[in-house]
């Protein structure tokens, strides 16, 4: 199905509560969501036939939602866990990236939304890895981003928010069209803070830093990054980072359930090599979102 329109497609799409033919799950044009940004979702791979840390995925939809004042919500996680399960059953998927997204609704249009209802959606579809495994070996170059991510005292940054995605939008358009793959974003006081929709880490030796998570997203695939790493003798810090320091990395990658684990090459004029570290942790990644297969070689 590449090329085809997201709309134009077939399949099934859990839809409040009940699976809808792709093509009928749709949404009127005054919805509040699309207007004020009142929307939350999940970005999640399922790996033959299981989600990968699905459940944390499915508590964060509904921590996001909260925090967005869109509460109560609907459905509990055991329901939303389901509905993610027959969505890939349905829809004959294995190997897939699936999407819940929950918004407000159309019965009123004005700032205030505490009258418009909360409606779920759930897709799933065939998305191969983020980045081309071309770009992956030999790492991707990103430049350096015009935007920075706000305060938190300005937007809900440990939301995984529609509306927070403007400016990764707008960065990664004008990356791609200067000839990169991606841009790194600063944040408001000038620190490293992340991709347009990954989170990054740095390497120098055994010694492993990232920026710390306090005005932008602490991605789950950056937490389970940590965590392998740790488990392969890396030691992993999280401080605030200078532009100025990458001159001192050798190795670079970014991570997310979308990009899984991607060495970078170049950021702006700082240049790394992706080497033995990030082969390392490649491989680490690989076996933990395929338990069973992991499992079954040995």
């Amino acid at each position: 199905m590449a090329g085809l329109p997201m709309d134009q497609r077939d399949g099934w799409i859990w839809f409040d509560g009940e699976l809808k033919p792709w093509k009928d799950a749709k949404v009127h044009v005054l919805t509040h969501g699309l207007h004020y940004a009142s929307s939350v979702f999940e970005g999640e791979r399922a790996y033959g036939g299981e989600i990968f840390k699905s459940r944390e995925h499915t508590e964060r939809l509904i921590r996001s939602a909260a925090t967005l004042d869109m509460k109560p919500f609907p459905y509990s996680v055991d329901e939303i866990e389901a509905a993610k399960q027959l969505v890939l059953e349905k829809n004959n998927l294995v190997d897939a990236y699936v999407r819940p997204v929950a918004w407000r609704g159309s019965e009123e249009l004005s700032v205030p939304a505490r009258n418009n209802k909360i409606h779920v959606a759930i897709a799933a579809w065939v998305w191969p890895s983020y980045f081309s495994v071309e770009e992956k070996l030999k790492g991707i170059r990103l430049e350096w981003s015009k935007w920075k991510r706000p305060s938190p005292e300005t937007i809900p940054s440990s939301a995984k928010a529609a509306g927070l995605y403007m400016i990764c939008t707008l960065s990664k358009d004008a990356a791609m069209a200067n000839g990169y793959a991606d841009a790194l974003m600063l944040d408001y006081r000038g620190y490293v803070a992340e991709a347009t929709g990954a989170n990054v880490f740095f390497i120098k030796g055994k010694e492993i830093t990232t920026p710390t998570p306090d005005c932008f997203l602490n991605g789950i695939t950056r937490q389970t990054l940590i965590g392998l790493a740790k488990e392969n003798g890396f030691t992993v810090t999280e401080r605030h980072i200078m532009p100025e320091e990458l001159g001192q990395f050798d190795e670079c990658f970014l991570t997310g359930t979308a990009a899984e684990v991607t060495p970078v090459s170049e950021i702006g004029e700082y240049k790394f090599t992706p080497g033995d570290a990030c082969r390392t942790l490649i491989d680490a990644y690989a076996q933990a979102v395929q338990p069973k297969k992991a499992a079954a070689a040995e």
